[in-house]
């Protein structure tokens, strides 16, 4: 199933809103060949289409994900220590973790690899929250199962299993969102059972995005002044998204089950041409240049899979995946002509990223041991192509193959102790301009449990890292202006982590919980993509080891639960520091440009069972962060402001209604100005257009409200 370049307009507003009577009657004359008596508790809806977010740096409650609204992916993981997802553009959703960017991690869909670098300007990640069941952090690399340096992220959408409940043949969604300085949307689901064995879900959501207003109503540059030709609102953002799945399930007995998904997602609007950096930096470029502010872009991603879950006495239990991924970003650039001196580079230009790949996984209980073990393989295939309106055509291509054999033991030398060892063997095929070799290495893991008391838990473990150069980025030429280094390693390296846990009810609590972990990362012949190269040897920049790149910091909450309110609250810091190679001296103590300064944040629940209400605030503060060498940061000042953000929501479910929730919140309450410290941010100095103030603003005071019909 693929949206077509070309859509049909979305559910407008009032079709869904005339739908949504005609669902409604159609479930009370359903309700009628129910049991009068049936009752329906006050949190069933949220529980069924709320995202589960689980986290290895948190224990995180279920409440505060369901009831935030979320139509960007930050909205469900800012909360999480350690995590972070910059951009406020629909098209760069880029997930962080300890400073890392989504370059470093392993991002799945439904199994699905969606590492694609497809754009320096936008993220790896495209999907709108709506359709997450689940979202599986591990924050770090603490496993020979995961790739990644930095850690994973899995992404998991729902599914008609999921959604029915017991005895249910069908069942559906309608839903309604608006807010006043983001978007509105209308999302639509059916979902049921085809038979014994069968089930199926098909859904839809559609999003009209808005030019939001920043925090304060007004846009200042980096000296405070608001900037000419400002109105407070954010130019570049207006578009359409389209989001649809269709799963199909196959329940082969009571111990197997096959699922297959197509996802297709398109994103389309006349968008800035830099989706990373704020307005400041789009009109100082677009008024030197004399070209266009705005550029029709569509960005679509075809997702495929087909999963097996399987257990027997034999064999164990067995995941495996068989995907495609086809991410395609196209961006009409005729406006060159605008300036006669750019008119060459007139024309439309699209890159094209297709993983291909399977994953299986086995895990078996054999007496004292939990032995897993598995394989992975991902082909990366990148295209570009560009049209000129003067005749003539660029294009090239770019091949990866990622493989991976694995095992690990988690041997239980007691109630109290086990360790778990494990072993990982890694190799790339590169055939991409910048290498065409081979790499490859044996990583190994170790981790210890032990549980102090049935109330502490103590771990401790060590993993190698292990990651090959990776190929070009897509849209700018997939490789085609890269250059040639036949020398270029294999980054390497070594995560380890003391963590401590703790959970009981005390002090007046039904549970108390508390957890700490430290970690430092030691990554070895750290790649960087822009190393610069000594004009004696001609100037400019290419891809090359640059040294050894330290990481290490704190991750911690403390939750606190008590009949219906819930209370966590969590601090996290990364720091970072390379030990820059001979050739690299002017980088040397360079931290990631995606570091935040201290973050700390607060999310408290209270559930009114019997006004079905459920209320929720949570708040976010970073501090600022004096300036100092980066890598790709802003070249003249990098310092980072430091903000607080509060959001409060409340959701309502009407006991005259069964399935009917009300959802209202205001964002941003009180209407930070203000950009994420891992997003676009600081002064740089061009040469030709001056002051570049590249600060990616996120969106000022936002009044929500979701209407949502389960059935």
């Amino acid at each position: 199933m693929s949206i077509s370049s070309s859509p049909t307009a979305p559910l407008s507003r009032a079709s869904v809103f005339v739908l949504l009577p005609l669902v409604l009657s159609m479930q009370q004359a359903y309700a009628q060949n129910q049991a009068d008596e049936e009752e329906l508790t006050v949190l069933g809806p949220l529980v069924v289409w709320g995202t589960q977010v689980q986290s290895s740096s948190v224990k995180l409650g279920s409440e505060g994900i369901g009831i935030k609204q979320a139509d960007h992916v930050s909205d469900l993981l800012r909360s999480v220590p350690g995590v972070d997802v910059g951009g406020a553009h629909s098209l760069n959703q880029r997930i962080t973790i300890r400073s890392m960017d989504d370059k470093d991690l392993r991002i799945s869909i439904d199994g699905a690899n969606q590492n694609t670098y497809m754009y320096h300007h936008m993220g790896n990640l495209q999907i709108h929250a709506d359709i997450l069941e689940t979202v599986d952090i591990d924050v770090g690399n603490n496993s020979v199962i995961n790739g990644g340096l930095g850690g994973s992220v899995r992404f998991r959408t729902k599914s008609a299993e999921q959604l029915l409940e017991e005895g249910q043949r069908m069942g559906g969604r309608v839903q309604l969102g608006y807010g006043d300085n983001s978007s509105s949307s209308a999302a639509i689901t059916g979902f049921g059972r085809l038979g014994d064995s069968v089930d199926v879900l098909a859904y839809y959501n559609g999003v009209k995005r808005d030019n939001y207003e920043v925090g304060g109503g007004e846009i200042k540059d980096f000296s405070g002044n608001v900037i000419d030709g400002s109105d407070g609102t954010v130019r570049g953002l207006e578009g359409d998204l389209r989001d649809a799945l269709l799963k199909f399930g196959w329940d082969i007995n009571d111990n197997h089950r096959l699922s297959f998904g197509v996802e297709s997602y398109l994103d389309k609007g006349d968008y800035s041409y830099r989706p990373d950096m704020g307005l400041a930096t789009d009109l100082a470029i677009t008024n030197s240049l004399g070209v266009p502010l705005l550029w029709p872009t569509e960005f679509s991603r075809d997702t495929y899979t087909l999963n097996y879950e399987g257990e027997s006495a034999r064999a164990g239990s067995i995941n495996a995946t068989l995907f495609r991924n086809d991410s395609t970003l196209n961006r009409d650039e005729s406006g060159w002509a605008d300036n006669e001196a750019f008119a060459d580079s007139a024309g439309q230009v699209q890159g094209e990223a297709i993983n291909t790949g399977v994953n299986v996984i086995v895990r078996k209980e054999l007496g004292q041991h939990g032995v897993s073990y598995g394989a992975e393989v991902t082909q990366y295939e990148t295209d570009f192509s560009a049209s000129y309106e003067n005749g003539s055509q660029d294009s090239s291509s770019e091949e990866i193959v990622d493989s991976a054999i694995f095992v690990q033991d988690r041997i239980r030398v007691n109630e109290r102790f086990s360790v778990t060892p494990g072993i990982r063997y890694n190799v790339q095929n590169n055939d991409t301009v910048v290498t065409d070799d081979t790499f490859d290495d044996i990583t190994a893991a170790l981790a210890a449990d032990f549980d102090l008391t049935p109330t502490v838990h103590l771990r401790a473990s060590t993993t190698q890292l292990f990651k090959g150069p990776e190929i070009g980025e897509v849209f700018t030429g997939a490789g085609l202006y890269d250059t040639v280094n036949d020398d270029i390693r294999q980054e390497t390296g070594l995560n380890t982590e003391l963590s401590l846990a703790y959970a009981d009810a005390v002090l007046g609590a039904d549970e108390f919980s508390a957890g700490i972990t430290v970690f430092n990362t030691q990554l070895d012949d750290y790649i960087y993509d822009y190393a610069p190269i000594a004009e004696a040897d001609g100037g400019g920049s290419w891809k090359d080891n640059i040294g050894d790149m330290n990481i290490q910091g704190v991750e911690a909450y403390l939750g606190y639960d008590i009949g219906q309110f819930e209370a966590l609250f969590s601090y996290s810091i990364a720091d970072s520091e390379l030990d820059a190679d001979s050739d690299y001296l002017a980088l040397d103590k360079a931290r990631l440009d995606r570091k935040q300064g201290d973050t700390f944040a607060l999310g408290l629940d209270y559930h009114l069972a019997d006004a079905r209400l459920a209320l929720h605030w949570d708040t976010q503060v970073v501090t600022s962060l004096s300036a100092g060498t980066d890598l790709d940061g802003a070249t003249e000042n990098n310092a980072k402001d430091g903000f607080a953000v509060h959001n409060l929501s409340a959701k309502w479910h009407p006991a005259a209604i069964k399935g009917l929730s009300l959802t209202v919140g205001i964002d941003n309450l009180f209407d930070e100005y203000y950009a994420s410290q891992s997003s676009r941010t600081g002064l740089s100095l061009h040469p030709r257009f001056g002051e570049l103030y590249l600060q990616d603003y996120e969106p000022g005071r936002n009044f929500k409200i979701t209407a949502d019909y389960t059935f």
